[in-house]
């Protein structure tokens, strides 16, 4: 039975039709797909009719959301959401006999395995494809992060909010940073600067430390800018950031003790792969830990996601589907 798969994020929505599968590698088969800007839809129930109208032949009664946030009873909250998502009016809308909702990146999670490596850009560390947890981890209109378990420990992914840690500053100019956005002091969520919206955030400060009016107004514009070294602000906003990113997946990496290998998933750092190689982010991912001979054996990949958010939620809603038939 065909059912909805989407991966809502803050910019675009990617919307699968799919179906079980057990000859597909990943359980299940896609029999549709697409990318829809957010933008151009009043709400979520509008941009999931349009697909269904356009590409389904028969009504389709079951749906699976993968989106950042978390569910609160009948709601999904999420600041970076481009509009309000709520389970029952959107079930009623689209005529659906029930809505499953998990986080975007424990969709993920459940997509990538030490296989997925195979299509993914090795950034630093070793090339292997070790066994352990996995940590997944994107920024995006936001920061989102979650880890896969081993088999061994059951192969189930844990969701987290890791984007709104503390941000720690490691340099002068990242004290500085920090100071001019919260100069009275308090708590800055590391999503504030290791996001799309975070390196735009970045790019601004650093203009504005220096006495200079702002020039570009895209996180598209400022890693174009910095990749051809037109801008000098761009250039540190985008050295900063790649530190920063550093610092958070080495964070994260010994906590959960991913020896599975890091993936850093979505668009924005697939187009960000050699800024990322010429930054300082493998020695702040390795910089003044304990267990830096631990972190060194860990692979991080970089990894355009796409349908993988789909394919993940799919794969989650169907293991579901199979529990409560048993």
């Amino acid at each position: 039975m065909p059912f909805l798969a989407a991966d809502v994020g803050g910019t675009f929505a990617r919307v699968a039709l799919m179906r079980m599968s057990h000859d597909a590698e990943c359980g299940v088969e896609v029999l549709a797909y697409r990318k829809l800007a957010c933008a151009a839809f009043e709400g979520l129930a509008e941009l999931l009719r349009s697909f269904v109208d356009s590409v389904a032949q028969t009504p389709v009664r079951h749906c699976v959301l993968a989106c950042a946030g978390h569910v609160k009873g009948d709601e999904v909250l999420n600041d970076n959401s481009p509009w309000p998502i709520r389970l029952a009016p959107l079930r009623q809308a689209l005529m659906l006999e029930d809505v499953a909702v998990l986080n975007d990146f424990e969709a993920l999670g459940y997509a990538f395995d030490n296989r997925s490596a195979s299509s993914s850009r090795l950034l630093c560390g070793p090339d292997i494809r070790p066994d352990g947890s996995i940590l997944v981890i994107g920024p995006g209109t936001g920061l989102g992060a979650a880890v896969r378990l081993p088999a061994s420990a059951g192969g189930g992914v844990l969701a987290t909010e890791a984007g709104q840690m503390d941000f720690a500053p490691h340099s002068i100019r990242e004290r500085e940073v920090l100071a001019h956005l919260m100069p009275e002091g308090g708590y800055l969520a590391y999503e504030r600067i290791v996001s799309g919206p975070g390196l735009l955030t970045l790019y601004g400060v650093l203009c504005a430390l220096r006495g200079e009016t702002p020039r570009l107004a895209t996180p598209e514009e400022v890693t174009a800018a910095a990749a051809a070294w037109r801008d000098g602000q761009a250039v540190e906003a985008v050295q900063l950031f790649c530190a920063s990113l550093g610092s958070f997946a080495g964070s994260l990496a010994m906590t959960f003790m991913s020896t599975g290998g890091v993936h850093l998933a979505g668009g924005f750092l697939h187009s960000m792969f050699t800024s990322l190689q010429r930054s300082a982010f493998e020695e702040r991912f390795l910089h003044g830990r304990s267990v830096r001979a631990l972190l060194s054996r860990i692979p991080v990949w970089v990894t355009e996601h796409g349908r993988q958010g789909v394919l993940g939620a799919a794969r989650w809603y169907l293991a579901g589907a199979a529990r409560r038939a048993s």
